[in-house]
């Protein structure tokens, strides 16, 4: 079991403690042993109990539940809880934003028992009648609840990624003993590199493809169902819609273009190319008289032109990243030491350097730095500097963008950095106009170097403030302001679907991991998807720089100040 599954489990605890107005010593050491297992460098799973019971901030009776955790995979005081809980209360506390204190106003003030219902108490403007609320909070909630609504059945690509892999190994694995040259491939949402995911559609080439329908529903990992001839369906474990086309091997390819392009992408093509049969992908672009376009591309935008005069972009790759920028360390709210991570991307990753960007001092909650902190930070940077030469961490900042668009450090502080990353990370509840101003503001400061994940949205969780995207672009190209692609997979922030016209108008983009333990820096791999998506090239991105090139850089960015 994983440390973040176990952290969940003892947050949803502390939650449904405070439901039931438990004593607040008790939901405080629930919740705060949420964090501490969170944050742990190792999984607690392969601890002992008495192991367990000795890491700083657990004590006896929390690494009982953990032990009990493991164990069994479930606590029994959460199911004892839930049992004298409407389940749809529960159900409730998954609103972001809305604690458990609220949730317990609604349900016993308003006798408001699941999602529908509160749903239906905001259209009928009676939850501000209850403590605590008022207009602006009530359509608060109601987004929040349609946004949850909208979410549903849908998935991060990070979190269909590990079953999209298992799955066709298992039933390349499967076919080859009962065909050996069937043909299988993923295709729909997932092989475009889409970020969010609503279901796994499979193409299965067989030379008989009634012999495959008739043996696929004694396939054991699943359970498929015929849904019409050669279709078939399953839900994964968690969820995952599966799909299933079982179609004549020379009709494969076809089917495999069909089912993975934008619709107005493969009506087009095979306009230009008829029906077939065609011997591979390429066959097809080819017959059209197009150049081959890559999965990723496939969106309907401006592909096709492109793809007609020869002229689509080279696609960056995750081999032409050099160096990893915006990380946090044990300086600021992360996991691993400077040195952990600098060691990681050298050894582990074999990249060039390591941009740290430890939070600034107005992120009090994840201890972000006073001045006398940075000072104290770079003089460790210098030193490991020396010692793991030729790799180099440059020293950077995540500034937050405060509410007047402003940075929290003054312009003699922010001197000292190689590079600055502004961010904006409280009061996100702004219409568009205001929070474009406060980003240009920020973005017109000249310590400024990279505007980082620029609408601060969670895919399916926070939607993010508004912004108008032209006038933020506009504003990094006119201040030569990098904008970043956070590869964090819950936010892949800036859009794909305004790269081009960032690139258009010759502003550099990053991809940037957000990382704040070693292991997440692999999410660039998701950056990289995206960015891909978005037709970003290796010359357009600013982390694609070498070691000497990226040190040019900042150095000329300083000068220019």
């Amino acid at each position: 079991m994983e440390n973040k599954t176990i952290s969940r489990t003892f947050r949803l605890l502390s939650q449904l403690m405070e439901l039931q107005q438990e004593n607040p010593f008790k939901i405080k050491t629930i919740a705060n042993a949420a964090i501490k297992i969170d944050k742990l460098p190792y999984s607690i799973s392969t601890k002992s109990l008495e192991e367990i019971s000795q890491i700083d901030g657990l004590g006896k009776s929390t690494a009982s539940k953990v032990w009990e955790l493991i164990q069994t995979g479930t606590l029994a005081e959460i199911k004892q809880i839930s049992a004298e809980i409407p389940e749809g209360v529960v159900e409730m506390l998954s609103l972001k934003g809305i604690g458990p204190k609220k949730i317990l106003t609604i349900w016993k003030e308003l006798g408001v028992e699941n999602l529908g219902e509160l749903y239906y108490a905001c259209n009928e403007n009676r939850l501000i009648e209850a403590k605590g609320f008022g207009a602006k909070t009530q359509e608060e909630v109601k987004r929040l609840i349609e946004f949850n609504m909208a979410g549903m059945g849908k998935f991060l690509y990070a979190q269909a990624e590990p079953l999209a892999i298992e799955l066709k190994e298992q039933l390349s694995l499967w076919m080859s003993n009962l065909e050996p040259a069937a043909l299988i491939e993923i295709v729909g949402d997932y092989r475009r590199f889409c970020e969010i995911i609503e279901d796994l559609t499979i193409v299965i080439g067989s030379d008989d493809p009634s012999k495959v329908s008739k043996q696929i529903t004694g396939y054991s990992p699943l359970v498929f169902t015929e849904t019409e001839q050669c279709v078939f369906e399953a839900n994964s474990p968690f969820g995952l819609k599966i799909i299933l086309h079982i179609v004549p091997k020379e009709a494969f390819f076809l089917n495999v273009f069909k089912r993975t392009g934008n619709p107005s992408h493969v009506s087009k093509v095979l306009e230009l190319a008829g029906q077939g049969p065609f011997p591979t992908e390429e066959s097809i672009y080819k017959q059209a008289g197009l150049t081959f376009v890559v999965p990723e591309l496939r969106e309907g935008l401006d592909e096709l032109a492109l793809a007609k005069s020869s002229s689509l972009p080279e696609l960056i790759t995750y081999a032409d990243l050099k160096g990893s920028l915006h990380n946090h360390s044990t300086w600021s709210d992360g996991v691993h030491t400077l040195e952990e991570m600098a060691l990681y991307c050298r050894d582990e990753l074999t990249l060039e350097y390591l941009g740290i960007c430890d939070h600034s001092k107005s992120a009090f909650y994840a201890k972000g730095l006073h001045e006398q902190r940075v000072e104290a930070q770079h003089r460790e940077i210098e030193a490991l500097n020396t010692k793991l030469a030729p790799f180099k961490i440059f020293k950077g900042i995540e500034s937050d963008i405060l509410n007047d668009g402003s940075l929290d450090y003054s312009n003699d502080v922010l001197r000292t950095f190689d590079f600055v990353v502004a961010s904006v990370h409280s009061n996100l509840r702004m219409d568009e106009q205001k929070a474009t101003a406060r980003l240009i503001k920020a973005i017109e400061n000249p310590f400024t170097t990279i505007l980082g994940h620029p609408t601060g949205r969670l895919l399916l969780s926070r939607k993010g403030y508004d912004v108008d995207y032209a006038k933020v672009i506009d504003a990094c190209a006119a201040n030569g302001v990098v904008i970043e692609i956070n590869a964090n997979p819950l936010r892949l922030d800036l859009d794909w679907r305004w790269h081009r016209y960032a690139l258009e108008k010759g502003v550099l983009l990053s991809i940037n991991p957000d990382a704040h333990r070693m292991e997440k820096f692999r999410d660039m791999h998701y950056g990289v998807y995206v960015a891909r998506k978005g037709g970003l090239e290796a010359k357009s991105c600013l982390n694609a720089l070498s070691l000497t090139e990226m040190t040019a850089y900042f150095e000329r960015r300083r000068l220019s100040i």
